[in-house]
C-alpha cells in the first residue's frame, strides 16, 4: 500500500477538549489542560479506603496481541501510518509540557446479559420493526419472505456486539445478470447514485441512534466518504468520564440521508479494578522505546564481506577495521510532532477478553501528512505481566475488510500481502465476537520482491456471523465489512 494511500487513510485529530485533554503548544510552552484529577486530590488505588488499611493489589493485566498490547506498544487504527516508523524507526516529540493526569484509573469491562426492551429501542432508532426473537445467543429481528429489508443482530452476552444491514433484494448467485456486479445472500446493498448527504446531515442522521445507545455525549466524525456516495459516521462513547479508542460505534448514510448500516456495542463496560498510572511524559518515552524501528530489511549493505584487519598507513600495525554500515544505517528516525495528549480508554484484548485499559491517546502531526493517534498503556508497568511470545513460524496479518455468504457462515477476509508467500485464514469464534487471524508461511532463504498485492480468503465459520464483531487478532481491532 503506497504512503499516499496511508496519509488519505489516516484518522481526523483526536480532539483535546475531552477529560485529561491536553493542547501543545511549542515556543512558549503555553498549553491548556482540562485534568481528570484536580492536582493533589488523585484517587488512590484503594479506592474508598482509609488511611492505614490493607488493600489486596489488583491483578496484573496481561495484554495480547501487538500494536500497543503487549504491555505498553504503540496502537495504531488500521489504515493509520506504522507508529514504528519502518526499518529507522520514529521519535515522537511533544510540542509543549505533557500532562501528569490521574494517579490511578480503572479498567472497564462488558457484563451483563442484553435484554429485549434494549435491543426494541435500538431498532426503533434504526427504523427496524418487528420484536427481537433470540436465537441461541443472538437477538434478532429480521426480515420475512425474500429477506429483503432491515435486520438487526445483536449478541446476548455483553457488550452486546451489534450489527445492523438492509438488504434491498434483487438477483443473486446463479441469477445474476452476466456482468453485473451482485451481493452475497444476506449482504448490504446500499443505494447507488447521488453524493453523499453532508456531515451535518449525516450527523442528524446518526443522533437518535446514538441517544438509543446512551452516547449522546460520545465524540462524533463524520469525514469519510465511501462507495462515492456513502458517508460514515463514528461515534467514541464517553465510558466512565473518559473518552475511548477502539470502541466506536459506525454507521452508514446513504444519499437519501437514512442510516443503512452500522454495528458497534450496546452494553456500556462497567468499572473494574483501579491501577496506578504514568503520567504522559514517561508513556511518551515508553512509546518512542517501542518505535525505535526494525533495523535494514532485506537485501543491502556491504558488497563483500569486510576484511577483519587493515593496516593503518605508517604505523605498521594491523587496526580493526571500521564495520560496514548500510545506506539506511545512516537514515535518522522519522520525527513526528505530538500535538495533543489525552488520558482515556482504550480497547485491549486481556486474557482472552476485551476490556478498555486506561491508556494516553497521543495525536502525531506529521508535517507531510494528516494528523494520526497513537496510543500507551498507561497502567504502571510493575502490573503488567510478560506478553505471550509469538509463534516463531508463521506471523499474523492486518485485515482490510471482510464479508459474508452463505446466510453469514462464510468470511471473506481481504487484506495485503506478499506475491512470494502462501496464506491461510483461521478464526476462533466465541458468542460475542469472531476472532480471524491471517497466518503467512515463507522462506527466508528465498529473494523475492518487495510488491504487495490484494488477497482474499474464505473462512468457514461453525455459526453464522449473525450480531457478532469481526475482530483483527494482530491489530485487536474491529475489521470494518465491505
Amino acid at each position: 500500500m503506497s504512503g499516499t494511500e496511508n496519509v488519505r487513510r489516516r484518522r481526523n485529530v483526536l480532539a483535546a477538549s475531552v477529560a485529561a485533554g491536553v493542547l501543545l503548544a511549542g515556543g512558549g510552552g503555553v498549553y491548556l489542560a482540562v485534568a481528570a484529577t484536580a492536582p493533589g486530590k488523585a484517587t488512590p488505588v484503594a479506592v474508598g479506603g482509609k488511611a492505614g488499611d490493607t488493600v489486596a493489589a489488583p491483578p496484573p493485566l496481561r495484554l495480547e496481541g501487538g500494536g500497543g498490547e503487549t504491555g505498553g506498544g504503540p496502537g495504531i487504527a488500521p489504515g493509520e501510518p506504522d507508529p514504528g516508523g519502518g526499518s529507522n524507526g520514529t521519535v515522537y516529540k511533544a510540542k509543549g509540557p505533557l500532562p501528569q493526569g490521574p494517579a490511578s484509573a480503572a479498567v472497564h469491562r462488558p457484563e451483563g446479559l442484553v435484554t429485549s426492551a434494549e435491543v426494541t429501542r435500538l431498532a426503533e432508532a434504526l427504523g427496524v420493526e418487528g420484536r427481537p426473537s433470540l436465537v441461541g445467543d443472538v437477538w434478532t429481528i429480521a426480515p420475512e419472505k425474500d429477506g429483503s429489508g432491515p435486520r438487526l443482530d445483536v449478541a446476548r452476552k455483553a457488550p452486546g456486539s451489534w450489527s445492523f444491514s438492509w438488504y434491498d433484494g434483487g438477483p443473486v448467485g446463479d441469477s445474476c445478470l452476466k456482468g453485473k456486479e451482485c451481493p452475497p445472500p444476506g449482504e448490504t446493498k446500499p443505494s447507488r447514485g447521488g453524493s453523499p448527504v453532508s456531515e451535518a446531515a449525516a450527523k442528524a442522521a446518526a443522533a437518535p441512534v446514538l441517544k438509543a445507545l446512551g452516547q449522546d455525549d460520545a465524540k462524533v466524525t463524520a469525514t469519510q466518504v465511501i462507495m462515492t456516495s456513502v458517508r460514515v459516521v463514528n461515534a467514541d462513547p464517553v465510558v466512565g468520564g473518559l473518552p475511548t479508542y477502539g470502541w466506536s460505534t459506525g454507521l452508514h448514510v446513504a444519499a437519501n440521508g437514512r442510516v443503512f448500516a452500522g454495528s458497534g456495542m450496546l452494553k456500556e463496560p462497567v468499572k473494574g479494578d483501579t491501577y496506578p498510572v504514568i503520567g504522559a511524559a514517561k508513556a511518551l518515552a515508553e512509546l518512542n522505546e517501542d518505535s525505535k524501528g526494525t533495523g535494514p530489511i532485506g537485501i543491502g549493505g556491504c558488497a563483500t564481506d569486510p576484511p577483519a584487519a587493515a593496516e593503518v598507513e605508517g604505523s605498521g600495525k594491523d587496526e580493526p577495521a571500521a564495520p560496514c554500515r548500510s545506506a539506511v544505517d545512516t537514515v535518522p528516525p522519522t520525527e513526528v510532532p505530538v500535538t495533543a495528549a489525552v488520558f482515556g480508554l482504550a480497547a485491549k484484548d486481556v486474557a482472552g477478553e476485551r476490556l478498555l485499559v486506561p491508556t494516553w491517546l497521543f495525536t502525531a502531526d506529521p508535517v507531510d501528512g494528516a494528523p494520526y493517534t497513537v496510543t500507551e498503556t498507561a497502567v504502571a508497568p510493575e502490573y503488567l505481566a510478560p506478553p505471550a511470545k509469538p509463534s516463531p513460524v508463521t506471523r499474523p496479518q492486518q485485515i482490510e475488510s471482510y464479508r459474508t455468504a452463505d446466510d453469514g457462515r462464510k468470511l471473506s477476509l481481504t487484506f495485503f500481502g506478499g506475491v512470494c508467500a502462501t496464506y491461510t485464514a483461521k478464526a476462533v469464534e466465541t458468542p460475542e465476537k469472531v476472532t480471524v487471524r491471517i497466518e503467512e508461511k515463507s522462506d527466508p532463504d528465498t529473494m523475492c520482491i518487495a510488491i504487495a498485492k490484494e488477497i482474499t480468503l474464505t473462512v468457514t465459520l461453525q455459526s453464522p456471523l449473525g450480531g457478532r464483531t469481526v475482530v483483527d487478532a494482530a491489530s485487536g481491532q474491529a475489521v470494518p465489512r465491505h
